[in-house]
């Protein structure tokens, strides 16, 4: 067993048989919930608005090397540069030359999962440049140094009162619980970071290939400043973010915020097709994308699972599943967490240690049930565990216990060798950490139903 699965099956059962935990979680996710129930009605047909939307990523997928193009050759047509980075070492040594030649001390960052795949803050912070988190729930993890929760509510986990303990011993206010004060507080901590920063890093939603831009979907409006002040902008995005036309907008925009938060669209929706115009009041005067790779070739080389790269980030799948709401983001140690990143995450960081993860399920199916791109999750998961078994990844004794029951199951002289009694202390004995742990032990019947018939038969 991998010193990760053992990490892995402890902070599972720590955070399973925690009340507060399952009692914080439970009622944000079901605020969402509710919320996204309500944002459905929107639709009169949302099945034919999943399945065009299905339709139009797996097109652009199978046909990425073209619209990677497309995208390229329209942003740099409007003054802006792109850089291709093949994973998270050439990225981060590319934002350390843009730095450098910035003489960057300052950095304010709206909200990003690929600089949490990247770990760019640690990268940045090592080289003395200070990162700002602007979105809220992003700046509340960092100040409790940890990693997003979740990929749409990185504080999902914390409630208000645990926000408002942070505050009190991170920020030195007065002791509240008044939600209002304390994004009060923090708005006004941020405003002054903005102004002072050299550079301003953001995501992207979506790419769009026929504009040449970048659509950044925010409720909070920090990644507009984050992109408005700053001279330089910098938008790290996954070369899977591709879309065609910005006329597709009118379809993803409302599928994204409907699947995550329930809004029939977010509050702001921003698109960057490069560095400000002559024209232009505001903006940066020089504006990077980085469109990152990080294993999504990989998964781009086995059309049996390249629909994973379909994914909107929406979040969706992580409020509906069961094993989610039990052991929260942070047990998966993964940028990606829930039933997407179960998928994803063993290619992009590695098979043989993160394997574990596409076993973290219980195949139920809601996750595919809600997905606003219609990707087929659980079957996903279960081609990750076929792939980890033909590459030998499984434990010697997965292996041993298999090859012994194939062999008692293709000779019934041989299953029905052994007493019942033997039979269940090797069922105890096996079982003792996995099933039995919490469970009633398993136990065999004195006599098998091949000796009950043929008793019959004698009869």
């Amino acid at each position: 067993m991998s010193s990760k699965l053992k990490q892995f099956l402890l902070d599972a059962e720590a955070k399973a048989f925690d009340r507060d935990h399952r009692k914080t979680i439970g009622f944000n996710i079901g605020k969402y919930n509710t919320a996204v129930q309500r944002g459905l009605n929107q639709y009169t047909d949302h099945e034919l608005a999943r399945e065009r939307a299905s339709f139009i990523k797996t097109t652009v997928i199978n046909n990425l090397d073209k619209y990677l193009m497309e995208f390229e050759s329209n942003f740099t047509a409007r003054g802006g540069k792109v850089i291709w980075a093949r994973d998270a070492d050439e990225a981060l040594r590319e934002i350390g030359h843009i730095m450098k030649r910035k003489r960057a001390r300052s950095v304010v960052k709206a909200k990003s999962m690929t600089t949490e795949e990247l770990h760019m803050n640690d990268y940045l912070e090592k080289n003395g440049i200070e990162v700002v988190e602007t979105d809220l729930g992003e700046y509340i993890v960092q100040l409790a140094e940890q990693r997003p929760y979740h990929i749409v509510t990185p504080a999902m986990h914390m409630s208000k009162k645990d926000i408002a303990d942070l505050f009190v011993e991170k920020l030195k206010i007065a002791p509240t619980e008044d939600a209002e004060e304390l994004v009060l507080t923090a708005r006004k901590l941020l405003r002054a970071k903005y102004t002072a920063a050299e550079v301003g890093v953001t995501g992207g939603n979506f790419l769009i290939a026929d504009v040449g831009g970048v659509a950044v979907t925010e409720n909070e409006g920090n990644a507009r400043l984050s992109t408005t002040f700053p001279k330089t902008h910098i938008a790290i995005v996954g070369i899977e973010k591709l879309i065609p036309s910005i006329m597709d907008l009118d379809l993803f925009w409302p599928l994204l915020s409907t699947s995550g938060t329930g809004q029939n669209v977010t509050v702001y929706n921003s698109i960057f097709t490069g560095p400000r115009q002559p024209k232009e009041k505001d903006g940066p005067e020089e504006m990077y994308v980085i469109l990152l790779d990080n294993g999504r070739t990989e998964l781009l080389a086995l059309p049996e699972k390249r629909e994973a790269l379909n994914c909107i980030r929406c979040g969706a799948c992580l409020n509906i599943c069961p094993v989610y709401k039990n052991i929260g983001g942070h047990t998966y140690e993964s940028t990606y967490s829930g039933p997407i990143g179960s998928v994803i995450t063993p290619h992009y960081n590695g098979m043989p240690e993160n394997k574990h993860l596409s076993y973290a399920s219980s195949l139920c199916g809601a996750c595919t049930s809600v997905c606003p791109v219609k990707i087929n999750i659980h079957n996903l998961l279960l081609l990750n565990r076929k792939q980890s078994v033909e590459q030998g990844l499984a434990d010697k004794q997965e292996k041993t216990a298999f090859k012994l029951w194939v062999r008692a199951m293709k000779s019934r002289t041989l299953l029905n060798l052994a007493p019942a009694g033997i039979k269940n202390l090797v069922l105890k004995q096996v079982l003792k950490d996995t099933w039995s742990k919490r469970r009633e032990p398993l136990k065999v019947p004195p006599k098998s139903f091949n000796q009950l018939w043929k008793e019959r038969q004698k009869k």
